[in-house]
């Protein structure tokens, strides 16, 4: 599917506001992957200047919000609100670069590996830039309701 297709903002599919949503645009989504782009900012929220970039380090966080998005849109077409989901954990992580330059347009793909009916996933995740290149499978948690889940463990 399309960017067109989609027809909703990025902001709508994250739990994420303000400054926090670091994604410009959905690309593609279909029900096995997801492809976000951003263009890194030098007034980005965690931009570095004496690094001279946005951290690789924070492609992990693209990873995570690009996997959210693609829990948000998939939510919203069975017509249920967008919510939280829980990182459990990174597993090999690696990135080509210690930043990612100012300017550059960074594509992040999230490709759904498994999926249990429990809300557990894992997530095959890259990120490609010019002449840059970052990867790392991510695990997650995606409850059915986060507020009940959440309050059923006192929290």
């Amino acid at each position: 599917m399309s960017a067109e297709g989609i027809a909703r903002p990025v902001r709508e599919l994250l739990p994420q506001a303000g400054d926090m949503v670091l994604l410009d645009r959905i690309l593609e989504v279909n029900r096995e992957f997801i492809v976000a782009e951003l263009v890194v900012r030098s007034d980005g929220l965690f931009y570095a200047e004496r690094e001279g970039g946005l951290p690789a380090w924070i492609g992990i966080e693209l990873m995570a919000q690009t996997v959210a998005a693609y829990s948000g849109y998939w939510r919203l077409q069975r017509n249920l609100s967008v919510d939280l989901g829980f990182l459990l954990g990174t597993r090999h992580y690696e990135s080509s670069v210690a930043t990612f330059p100012a300017g550059v347009t960074l594509r992040i793909r999230a490709e759904k590996e498994i999926e249990g009916s429990n809300g557990l996933a894992v997530f095959d995740c890259g990120i490609e830039g010019e002449n840059l290149w970052a990867s790392a499978k991510l695990n997650v948690f995606l409850p059915a309701d986060s507020r009940t889940y959440l309050t059923e463990r006192g929290l």
